[in-house]
């Protein structure tokens, strides 16, 4: 047996406030048995953490490939390098992620989908894992479609849907869409009749049709403030309604290109609870800088950010906890922050976001995290 003594746990911004430090038993084989709150004004004798934090690994709900793959184009030869992709996420701080399938055509996203279901059957410990997919798109609006293409662009409708996911009902987790579009309210309802969370994006929708999707069952907005219009304050858009009703995710690209760190700070503080993080990182994710192909377009990746040659704002290669680290310094919230890279995104999705669930998972699994340069840096580690 081990203990470890005062230890943070992540905990959900705007929430009553917890006990503070806790101390953990390890079983003989590392597996957590117990959790409890520190004793007030008492000594406890074990390992001390010094209020360092320990989490699960990360969960991204929007990443769009790595190590030269992007998801919409997998084919069966994609298998070993898909795989190694898997190694390289755990190894970045990922447990799970919702592969993410921009705009393309019926067949490469149905092969795609099979592949992906190959993939998942071959899961094994100690690699990241594979959610059921996020389709982002077809059902956009057409002038906020940003790097997706036009060409794969469709109307909401049911027939549309049912072509791109008979089959593959099961194996989806979100879909990503202009709830403004005509017919979006029948998708929109078949969607969340199967479970799978459904989110506005690449949207013209004003603050009231953002306030009619999320009646309808819409519960996350995707990369927030990105492809969709803007907070002001005469229009607060889907973000300023998102953040009044309370309660609807916030997906949030924390490289400080697709949204200006102050606004990324402003956020957190108006509705830390509802923030997820997600990387949004293309098939360069684990490559170096430099010019690189997607499907039959060159991005060019500088310093984690990936535009395409007409300079659109197409993603990043930034891996997740490094968007948690960046939010962290920017805000001086690491609760917040690592709270919004590793338990919100279970929340969205319904996994257990409770630090309860911490019980019975391996501390060789889970990460530690600490503050250093006299508390303005955010770092991570594994935690045994």
């Amino acid at each position: 047996m081990r203990r470890i003594t005062h230890v943070r746990l992540p905990q959900c911004p705007g929430a009553t406030p917890s006990q503070g430090l806790h101390w953990l038993i390890l079983s003989d084989q590392g597996v957590i048995t117990e959790i409890g709150p520190m004793p007030a004004m008492a000594a406890m004798a074990g390992e001390s953490w010094n209020g360092d934090w320990l989490s699960p690994r990360g969960i991204d709900l929007q990443i769009n490939g790595g190590l030269g793959l992007a998801f919409p184009e997998l084919c069966d030869d994609d298998l070993p390098r898909l795989l190694q992709l898997l190694d390289q996420l755990w190894r970045d701080g990922v447990e799970a992620i919702a592969p993410t399938m921009v705009t393309c055509g019926v067949e490469p996203l149905r092969r795609a989908l099979s592949v992906l279901r190959q993939a998942r059957s071959l899961h094994q410990k100690g690699r990241c894992r594979l959610l059921g997919a996020h389709l982002e798109g077809p059902f956009l609006a057409t002038e906020r479609r940003g790097a997706h293409p036009i060409t794969h662009v469709a109307p909401p409708s049911l027939a549309a849907l049912e072509r791109r996911i008979a089959g593959f009902e099961t194996e989806i987790s979100l879909v990503t869409l202009a709830p403004e579009q005509p017919g979006a309210e029948h998708v929109i309802s078949q969607l969340t009749s199967l479970g799978i969370t459904v989110a506005l994006g690449h949207s013209t929708a004003t603050g009231e049709q953002a306030a009619t999707a999320f009646d309808q069952g819409v519960g996350m907005l995707t990369h927030a403030f990105n492809a969709m219009p803007g907070l002001h304050h005469r229009a607060p858009g889907p973000v300023g309604e998102a953040c009044r009703r309370g309660g609807i995710a916030l997906g949030l690209i924390a490289d400080g290109v697709h949204v200006h760190p102050t606004m990324a700070v402003l956020l957190q503080r108006m509705a830390g609870d509802q923030i997820v993080l997600v990387s949004d990182a293309l098939a360069p994710y684990g490559l170096a800088d430099g010019e690189h192909r997607w499907d039959e377009r060159v991005l060019h990746v500088q310093d984690g950010t990936c535009r395409l040659e007409d300079g659109t704002l197409a993603g990043v290669t930034l891996p997740l906890l490094e968007g948690c680290c960046r939010l962290a310094l920017w805000s001086g919230d690491a609760d917040g922050a690592i709270w919004a890279a590793t338990m919100a995104p279970r929340r969205v999705i319904g996994m257990d976001h409770s630090v309860e669930g911490l019980v019975g998972q391996p501390i060789d699994h889970l990460l530690r995290w600490d503050l250093s340069d006299e508390g303005a840096s955010l770092a991570w580690r594994e935690a045994a």
